[in-house]
Parts: structure tokens; sequence; C-alpha cells
């Protein structure tokens, strides 16, 4: 990598690592790190460049360094050997589940990977907790429900996060009325990505309406008291928000392909 590359990640957010707000060095470092190695920039199986080499760049002390890199570690991004450097681990051993690492992931654009694997884990897991909230959902929980899907109403299908801001509200009201903690916990650590999929998916839906029904079926069925027709109506609408997900792509893939004159 050049300078002029590192000087240019370095200062992007208008100022130096040591200068960067409220951050503190050591998150500021750890931050850019996940951001190069998430882009590219530092890619998979690639070595980084010695410790004396990246403080002097960053120009941060090598406590601080090596705090970040102990953390890389534990995210499973980097591998450290003696001898053989620090080396870049592929994807498939990084922690999306970190909030630093989604906060990234979503900043430099997640790719289809990314966003199939989240609906799968939604797939797993949602239609499960709204059959539980059908049964477990006490007044004020089902209360909290309705509210969400009332926003979802209210809100105008051309105000997109408006809309995904309602519909995270609504999809997290019925997993923590679920009873379940692993639930609520996976809702919790995946926010950011959901709210990122919701605004994606919401974008890409032909209709406000048919969107607004197929939560409305999700929530009378709580209401209700009726497990099987919760799990059944929220399979309905993930599946619907996978294909909506699919037709988001292509359409990203078409605005992004250069034009041909």
């Amino acid at each position: 990598m050049t300078n002029v590359t590192m000087t240019r990640v370095l200062t992007e957010h208008g100022a130096p690592i040591a200068q960067r707000g409220k951050r503190s060095v050591r998150e500021a470092l750890l931050h850019c790190l996940v951001e190069m190695i998430v882009s590219g920039t530092f890619p998979e199986n690639s070595t980084l460049p010695n410790e004396a080499e990246l403080t002097d760049r960053f120009g941060v002390s090598r406590t601080s360094l090596r705090e970040a890199m102990q953390y890389l570690s534990a995210l499973g991004m980097v591998r450290s050997r003696t001898r053989a450097g620090t080396a870049v681990l592929p994807k498939e051993n990084w922690n999306y589940l970190d909030p630093i690492v989604l906060d990234v992931m979503l900043s430099v654009g997640a790719d289809e990977i990314f966003y199939s694997s989240l609906i799968d884990a939604r797939q797993l897991l949602e239609p499960a907790a709204a059959a539980q909230a059908a049964t477990n959902a006490n007044a004020r929980q089902l209360y909290q429900i309705s509210k969400a899907f009332e926003d979802m109403v209210e809100a105008n299908s051309r105000d997109t996060e408006a809309w995904s801001r309602a519909d995270l509200e609504f999809h997290t009201a019925i997993i923590n009325a679920s009873g379940n903690w692993v639930y609520r916990q996976f809702a919790s650590a995946i926010q950011a990505a959901l709210l990122a999929s919701f605004r994606l998916t919401n974008r890409a839906s032909q209709s406000h309406d048919q969107a607004i029904a197929s939560h409305r079926n999700v929530l009378d069925a709580i209401r209700m008291r009726q497990p099987e027709a919760a799990r059944h109506a929220m399979e309905y609408l993930i599946d619907a928000a996978r294909s909506e997900m699919t037709e988001a792509i292509r359409q990203l893939r078409m605005t992004s392909q250069p034009q041909v004159l």
C-alpha cells in the first residue's frame, strides 16, 4: 500500500487518528484497520506491514497498535505468527456480529452473501419467535407490537427511512415478546444489520399496501393467540423479504455497471 493510500484512509473522516473527536486512539485505530480489511485494502491472505511501519504510518504507539491487533485476532480477522508476520484471515473466520465489523460492513457496502445469510438466520428465528409471542406476549408487549405496526401504516411509502425504522421496531417487539433471551440477544447484536436489510428490501418493495397486509396478518395471529398462524404468517413475510432483497441487489448491480456508449 502506498503512503498516499494510507493517508487517504487515515484522514477520510476529516482528521488523523489521534484527532478523531470522541473516539479513543485505540478505538479509531481499530475501526480503521477493520475498514481496511473489509474493504480489501488489506486483502484476505495478505500480510500486514510490520509493527514499526504501522506505528509510523498511523502515528500511534506500539501499545495501541498491539491492543488493536489483539482485538482483530479475537474477531478472527488476523493471525500473528513469529517470523511470518500478521496475516489477514479469510472472511469465513470473521465475527460479523461484532458491532465494529457490522458497522464497517454496512458502510462499505455489504455483498449479497451478507444479506442472504441474514435472511437465512431470520427465516430460522423469527417464525419461531412469532409463534412464541402468540403464546407468551403480555398486554404491554402486544401494545408495543401494535404501536410499531401503526407507525408502519402511517409511514409514507416514499419515506423509506421512517418505514424501515417502524419495520425494525415491529420485528424487534415480536422477538422481545417471545420471552426467549437468546432471540433477544441476537436481535440486539444485529440491529444495525437488520435496519440496513429493511432499508434495502423496502426500497425494492412493489407495494406498500401489500407489505402492510403481510405484517397485519402476523399481528392478528399474535393477538388471537394462534401460534401456528403467526409462524406461517412470519414465514410468508420473510419469504417476501428474500424476493425483494434479490430484486434490490439486482437493481444495485444494474446501476453500478458502467454505461456502454
